[in-house]
């Protein structure tokens, strides 16, 4: 089947003037925003595909706190003219709200992110991670196999976001002449957490749907991967967090469980890209993205707060209430397939990533800094204004009753 360019419609205009980009495809991503915070695939993506002339779609969840200042350099109120992205209100645990939204947008590609993405959570919140993240997989799959057999438009094309946590354990005598086989797409699956088995249904899933059905159904495998728009909440934005915040002065100690657990750290821009690249083949199938190379935490954690000037032992304390349960320690990828068949490579290496992270957090730290000072400054000048307010009414008091004895 053709491939719609990936570069934008141009023309002239009446004066010879260049005419703005035209939207080659429409692109509906779940993902993007949430609740809480901001999707750092969801985000990197949107700009890849924008850049290239699409029309992005986002289904979010309807909230009362519901905000976009993270996604403002990227987001249009639909009530402009040209919109850049238009968000759309969803439930993803209602079938019937999907198939509207999938209908109503008639989407070229569809790129599904969404999901409670937290690991170490998913031993709290089983069901709800299982129905976020599985469940819902399959009433978006089913959603757009339903709008397919209505409407005959066979060419869309779904891209399932997995993860490299689905292979589990792998079971292997370590020896330095016998290291671990790196993991590929023909790989054993043993899934050891909720959130790890709820992506392994979703990526059974999206090959049924491709083998069943006919649909273009890709699987990303996807080894860990980080940015500087990563939750707080994961380590190596807690890490980089907490370097900034030390190195303004406004924390001094970092609290974490097992520093030696090894794993593998790519850049999320590289990771979308290869998600991307997966639709624009001539048939789908499954890739891993990976760098190939894993790193312990230790080392994260020297690089981070040696390039921010400081020594991590000064800082960093053991504590095991961090120690996860279920944690899969080194898991490397084999990335070969993805780069011999889809030509993708990663541009941003170890080394750099740790360094942009950090550098972005110095900035966040400087800013905290600045608001803690002014909102300082103003609690000393309230406290003296309220001292000063007393005196001035003790003063009158006493000025009152003198004069009260005075007369007497």
């Amino acid at each position: 089947m053709a491939i719609q360019s990936d570069t934008p419609k141009s023309g002239s205009g009446a004066n010879g003037e260049a005419l703005p980009p035209q939207h080659s495809k429409v692109a509906l991503i779940t993902g993007i925003t949430s609740q809480v915070t901001t999707s750092q695939d969801g985000w990197y993506l949107t700009k890849l595909l924008l850049d290239k002339g699409y029309e992005v779609h986002d289904l979010i969840c309807h909230s009362p706190n519901f905000e976009t200042r993270q996604v403002d350099n990227i987001y249009i109120d639909r009530q402009e003219h040209e919109n850049r992205i238009k968000l759309h209100f969803a439930d993803p645990t209602d079938a019937s709200s999907l198939r509207l939204c999938i209908d109503t947008i008639s989407p070229d590609e569809v790129y599904n992110l969404a999901g409670q993405s937290d690991m170490a959570a998913s031993f709290e919140i089983p069901d709800y991670t299982a129905d976020m993240v599985a469940t819902v997989t399959l009433r978006l799959l089913e959603a757009v196999r339903c709008h397919v057999s209505a409407t005959g438009r066979s060419h869309i094309r779904y891209c399932q976001a997995g993860s490299s946590e689905i292979f589990g354990p792998q079971e292997y005598e370590y020896w330095p002449w016998n290291p671990q086989t790196p993991l590929s797409e023909t790989s054993p699956f043993h899934p050891q957490s909720p959130y790890a088995v709820s992506k392994w249904a979703a990526h059974r899933y999206a090959v049924h749907y491709r083998e069943a059905h006919g649909l273009f159904v890709c699987n990303g495998i996807l080894f860990n991967h980080e940015s500087p728009r990563r939750g707080e909440n994961f380590l190596s934005r807690k890490i980089t967090r907490a370097v900034g915040r030390i190195k303004m002065g406004l924390q001094s100690k970092l609290f974490l469980g097992d520093l030696h657990g090894s794993q593998e750290w790519g850049f999320a821009g590289d990771y979308v890209e290869a998600m991307w690249i997966m639709l624009q083949q001539e048939k789908p199938d499954d890739y891993v993205v990976a760098m190939e190379k894993s790193h312990r935490v230790v080392d994260f954690l020297a690089l981070a707060f040696d390039h921010a000037g400081l020594y991590f032992w000064d800082h960093v304390v053991i504590d095991e209430r961090y120690l996860r349960l279920g944690e899969v320690d080194n898991l490397k990828g084999d990335a070969s397939k993805a780069k011999k068949v889809l030509g993708w490579e990663a541009e941003v290496g170890f080394d750099e990533l740790v360094k942009m992270m950090v550098d972005e957090d110095l900035e966040l730290a400087k800013r905290d800094k600045f608001l803690v000072h002014a909102q300082h400054k103003r609690r000393v000048f309230l406290t003296c204004y309220l001292l000063l307010l007393c005196f001035l009414t003790c003063a009158l008091v006493w000025f009152f009753l003198r004069i009260s004895a005075g007369r007497k």
